[in-house]
């Protein structure tokens, strides 16, 4: 059914989501990369890949039947947009989308839903021919999860500036092949720029990847802020020795000493996450032995560290206690010690224009929200630094993700995708209340 645009209302407007339509693209999608389970629905698409090239066909597919003008930069982002007759050309679009791109072994919604949302949201905004000031787009971002070429979120980092297009394109998988043979032989990269600094604003779905939502019984979680997140390396070195004859005062035992460094992390996280901030979590999720072996002390190790929060000053007390009970591990242990920190990235507020969009558009449909915040790393957080920014999230069953047995109610998966609609619209003009 088409409304007349000239008394278009949210109801309107949202009553034009197909959710049937939704779920389809995402059931074929899942279907690229498809793994066999015992339970659940899972896929495997990491970037570069033949089931990788079968979702950007099928998406790029999808956006032309809409309509969509479509571009693709060098490192294979994807952007579909919508130019509608009553919108000025020339003014920022607002965009929305995520990615299609998996983990190993991952389930069917993660990023997908967010794609898919928002190619939905376009169709429903064309089908109540809406009355846009601004173009609409959505996007797809390349390696979001990181499964093959660097720490993730790279096609949003170049979108963002934060990485060039020739630093991207060199980076090489566990095999030495480059992303850009990569994305070459499945023919994934374009010529045009996807540029987020020209946007408006950005609007992201996503799956939540935690039970907040499921327990208080709402649909959809508008999101406050995104946790900044540091990982950190560090290497300690003892003496390998033989594990029966070598007494116990003559060790210098790399393992035992990293055991102190362990539960320091996680007395420090569990200390400030119950007196400073509910959000703070720590985490040492990677651990490398050598020699490994039964009989023999620990010699050499390395220590993967991941530290969250939404506060800046809390992450820097955790990464000053592990400094500090490093030197003390030298000291009283006779260790050697090497610590890096490769990857930071900082905290970040979403703009309240778009939650404000966000919380107009649930409340007109009447759909229940909770505000919360992301303690999982998205695009969004590379977009929230160059264009207002702002992100939705739908329930997850149990809380799982990057398992097949995550899981999203299509009821849920509709509502959501109602509330970014409504967001969208308000964000480019469609609606003025």
């Amino acid at each position: 059914m088409l409304y007349n645009s000239m008394s278009i209302d949210s109801q309107s407007i949202v009553r034009c989501v197909d959710g049937d339509r939704l779920q389809a693209d995402i059931e074929t999608n899942a279907s690229f990369g498809s793994i066999p389970v015992d339970k659940g629905e899972g896929r495997t698409v990491l970037t570069g890949t033949p089931a990788n090239r079968a979702a950007r066909e099928y998406l790029i597919e999808r956006m032309t039947d809409a309509g969509l003008a479509i571009r693709i930069d060098p490192v294979g982002n994807i952007a579909g947009r919508y130019d509608p007759t009553s919108a000025q050309s020339a003014r920022a679009p607002v965009a929305t989308g995520s990615h299609l791109d998996s983990v190993p072994e991952g389930g069917i919604f993660d990023g997908v839903l967010g794609v898919y949302a928002g190619l939905e949201a376009i169709r429903a905004l064309q089908d109540a021919e809406v009355d846009l000031e601004r173009p609409v787009e959505v996007v797809c971002f390349t390696e979001e999860e990181g499964g093959r070429f660097a720490d993730g979120v790279l096609g949003s980092s170049v979108a963002c500036k934060k990485r060039s297009v020739d630093t991207a394109l060199a980076l090489e998988d566990d095999d030495g092949t480059t992303l850009e043979a990569a994305l070459t032989a499945i023919d994934a990269s374009g010529s045009d720029e996807i540029d987020a600094e020209s946007w408006d604003s950005w609007l992201e779905l996503h799956v939540e990847q935690g039970e907040r939502l499921e327990s208080a019984g709402a649909p959809a979680g508008i999101v406050t802020a995104i946790t900044g997140t540091v990982r950190c390396s560090i290497e300690i070195s003892g003496e390998a020795n033989h594990s029966g004859s070598t007494a116990m005062d003559d060790r210098t035992d790399a393992l035992a000493a990293a055991s102190e460094l362990v539960l320091t992390v996680e007395a420090t996280s569990q200390q400030l996450a119950e007196h400073t901030s509910e959000s703070l979590v720590g985490t040492v999720g990677s651990l490398s032995l050598s020699p490994n072996a039964i009989n023999v002390v620990p010699g050499a190790l390395t220590l993967g560290l991941d530290v969250r929060d939404v506060q800046t000053e809390t992450i820097e007390t955790v990464i000053d206690q592990v400094t500090t009970t490093l030197d003390r591990l030298e000291a009283e242990r006779g260790v050697e010690t090497t610590f890096e920190r490769p990857y930071n990235i900082d905290p970040i507020e979403m703009d309240d224009r778009c939650q404000n969009a966000l919380s107009a558009a649930a409340a007109a449909d009447e759909i229940d929200t909770l505000k919360l915040h992301s303690g999982a790393g998205h695009d969004t957080m590379h977009v929230g630094t160059v264009t207002d920014a702002g992100m939705l999230f739908a329930a997850s069953r149990d809380g799982i993700s990057h398992s097949p047995q995550e899981w999203t109610d299509w009821s849920d998966a509709t509502a959501t995708t109602r509330v970014l609609t409504g967001g969208l619209a308000r964000l480019a003009g469609g609606l003025s209340e």
